[in-house]
């Protein structure tokens, strides 16, 4: 008891940065107790839809009675939800506590040791947040702090049908002026598309002569058709990315397989759709890079990758590809620490549940990275980019 009691009188527990970026990595250290003290760290956030998210983790203290630390992955309390970040001018405010002993669960129940509330920010101080709805779009674009021109990026999210912006957000906290657009409208895809691109290549502090594509899940596939059908993109380098949808819950992966080779032995619109996407890499020019979660089961992103790889052998434009292969992740590989469930509510609601697959926090971590690696050299050098 009297351990007990000194210990929560004497530690000490700091989170670095305090106040940082979403794709920052937390480093937690407890310090001033006892030497081979057996503690959980513990992080807890409530999201805006009024469900929360709990990540933790169990150390035990070294000689000098410290503990280093840093936050690895979340894990959903309430929900089958994914977790959005609907309102990107607001901090993701996460509280980070110290518990004695090797804890589990229960810890709305217990008294921490020490506790410290920490900001998770995607937009940058200095981002400008602008939206836009010329053309009839629905769309946000976001400035990088300072006079520009910048390089642009037009971010397509998935099937969903909302405007997502927080990681066109955290892109142009890096740099990159983002253009989030919902394209799923009554005209649908590549002609919204096509209008967002004008609108992001027209304004005055973007480098019109320098704008990339991001494709997510279903928004790869019109990232796809863009660059190979498109008059308006006159593309010369693409980054393509497949971040790669049980009657209670629906592996649909399994529903998809296999990739038809022949359209009249297709009998299924997603069939077609799979074997259309497939074929398309083969009239691309430029550079594409695909980012493949091998346990999607949301996709057959592996097939489909593979598919893609034969199809660009044949055509002669090999030489283009790069594939980053990550064999534990599943369908939506997102900026790094964003909390996800391995089996989610698909729109509409009635729907059932999708199993997406796999863990994320090293292949968020890893794709992130070599995606802004990718597209400062490239944005540096190449006219026009597609991601």
């Amino acid at each position: 008891l009297r351990q007990n009691i000194k210990t929560q009188c004497c530690v000490k527990l700091s989170v670095q940065p305090s106040r940082g970026l979403m794709d920052e990595k937390f480093i937690v250290l407890v310090q001033n107790v006892w030497p081979g003290f057996q503690l959980t760290v513990h992080a807890l956030h409530q999201c805006e839809d009024g469900h929360s998210w709990e990540a933790f983790g169990h150390y035990t203290a070294d000689a000098t009675g410290t503990v280093n630390g840093s936050q690895s992955g979340w894990n959903p309390q309430t929900s089958s939800r994914q977790m959005r970040k609907m309102n990107v001018q607001t901090p993701m405010e996460v509280t980070i506590s110290v518990y004695q002993g090797h804890q589990t669960e229960g810890f709305v129940d217990q008294v921490s040791l020490a506790g410290v509330l920490v900001e998770r920010w995607y937009m940058a101080p200095g981002v400008h947040r602008i939206p836009i709805t010329e053309g009839g779009l629905t769309a946000t674009l976001f400035l990088p702090p300072g006079p520009g021109p910048f390089p642009g990026l037009l971010d397509l999210w998935g099937g969903t049908g909302d405007l997502l912006e927080y990681r066109a957000a955290l892109l142009a906290s890096h740099g990159i002026a983002s253009l989030a657009l919902d394209y799923l409208t009554p005209k649908i895809s590549m002609e919204a598309g096509e209008t967002a691109y004008r609108v992001l290549q027209q304004h005055p502090q973007v480098l019109g002569s320098r704008i990339a594509m991001l494709g997510l899940s279903f928004g790869c596939s019109v990232t796809l058709k863009m660059a190979a059908y498109s008059h308006v993109l006159k593309v010369r380098q693409v980054l393509f990315i497949i971040l790669t949808y049980e009657e209670k819950e629906v592996i649909w992966r399994n529903l998809l397989l296999p990739i038809p080779t022949d359209p009249s032995q297709s009998g299924r619109d997603c069939e077609l759709f799979l074997l259309f996407v497939s074929e398309q890499v083969g009239r691309l020019q430029c550079p594409l890079l695909l980012v493949v979660g091998e346990d999607d089961q949301n996709w057959p992103a592996y097939e489909s990758a593979m598919d893609m790889k034969e199809m660009m052998e044949r055509a002669g434009n090999s030489h283009l590809l790069t594939i980053l292969w990550y064999p534990n992740a599943g369908h939506l590989i997102e900026p790094p620490y964003t909390p996800l469930v391995r089996a989610s509510t698909f729109k509409p609601a009635q729907s059932p549940e999708t199993v997406d697959g796999g863990t994320f926090s090293c292949s968020q971590e890893d794709a992130w990275r070599k995606t802004l690696v990718f597209l400062r050299e490239n944005l540096k050098r190449m006219k026009v980019l597609l991601f």
